[in-house]
């Protein structure tokens, strides 16, 4: 699903753009993803596990994400930079069509600037245009209370969590929170 872009000033002042990918994103995004993947233990990769995305793969992806009518990738650009994304997915079938799952992830640079509320509000704006969607869902790594007080701010609460889901490479293991949002 393709989305109207929106243009917003950042916290600091500059000029941000949400808009869905194009082909132009496709190096950036994959600089985006390598570096935001070595900012931090609370992303689910790592940087050497990037080997696996391609430019061919990137094209496919939003291709495919920019058809669909499912789902939907959001890329934040910040002077000709993605600072970062998010995507929004919810399933087709009987039983499950009333739930969407989002994830979100910016670059550290880029923190505090107002980026992951505003992705978050094109979000729910997006599944509150499906009048299936009855509630958004997401998961989160233990100790990222940062992202934990967007998603309380955005509606989220904490519905279950997910014991030992994540091994870091030294060994530490880390709970999984899952969170929920009703729809209004």
């Amino acid at each position: 699903m393709r989305i109207e872009q929106v243009e917003f000033k950042l916290k600091d002042g500059r000029s941000a753009l949400l808009r869905s990918p194009g082909n132009e994103d496709i190096q950036g995004m994959l600089d985006y993803l390598y570096v935001s993947s070595g900012e931090t233990e609370f992303i689910l990769r790592y940087p050497e596990e990037c080997e696996k995305y391609t430019p061919e793969g990137e094209k496919e992806l939003f291709d495919r994400m920019n058809a669909s009518d499912n789902e939907a990738m959001i890329v934040c650009i910040v002077d000709g930079k993605v600072a970062g994304n998010c995507e929004i997915v919810w399933k087709k079938g009987m039983k499950t069509k009333h739930r969407a799952f989002v994830a979100i992830a910016l670059l550290k640079e880029y923190w505090n600037q107002g980026i992951g509320t505003r992705m978050f509000e094109e979000m729910i704006r997006i599944a509150e245009s499906n009048h299936d969607i009855i509630q958004m869902e997401l998961d989160f790594v233990e100790g990222n209370s940062r992202a934990r007080a967007l998603y309380e701010k955005m509606g989220f609460r904490i519905t279950g969590v997910k014991p030992d889901a994540i091994r870091l490479k030294d060994g530490t293991l880390l709970n999984e929170y899952s969170m929920v949002r009703k729809m209004k």
